[in-house]
């Protein structure tokens, strides 16, 4: 989940695909026309709640920046986005399960949107960008 500042001051939420290259970038999709999207071309702090199997629970906090307009392998007009990583928590409590969010397609959709998701993910893992 993508946590923006909204025009009001109060936070924003939205869900997104996130990828990390490295332990100093994250990168993640924002769709165009969104309030998320400008939200952040307004104001570029933004964190990130990542919930994930086994337990992983990580609040990453930065400050994020456009670095492609369109994501061409998605169907969708959604930018990239990377985040420089400026601070990371792990919020697991001991002796707590925690089950990530999980979306399901439609089944006529499944499989040529998870092979689309696979080929978002790779074009956000190997964007090149001059940082």
């Amino acid at each position: 989940m993508l946590l923006t500042v909204g025009a009001g001051g109060f936070p924003n939420t939205a869900y997104t695909r996130v990828a990390a290259p490295d332990a100093q970038w994250v990168r993640f999709g924002v769709d165009h026309g969104s309030g998320t999207r400008a939200n952040l071309k307004r104001n570029a702090k933004a964190a990130l709640h990542i919930v994930g199997p086994e337990d992983l629970l990580f609040l990453v906090k930065g400050l994020a920046k456009q670095i492609k307009e369109c994501i061409e392998a998605a169907p969708f007009h959604i930018s990239m986005m990377e985040m420089s990583v400026s601070e990371v928590k792990d919020q697991s409590w001991a002796g707590v399960t925690v089950e990530p969010i999980c979306f399901q397609w439609p089944e006529q959709h499944r499989t040529e949107m998870q092979v689309m998701e696979k080929v978002v993910y790779a074009e956000m893992m190997n964007t090149k960008t001059g940082v």
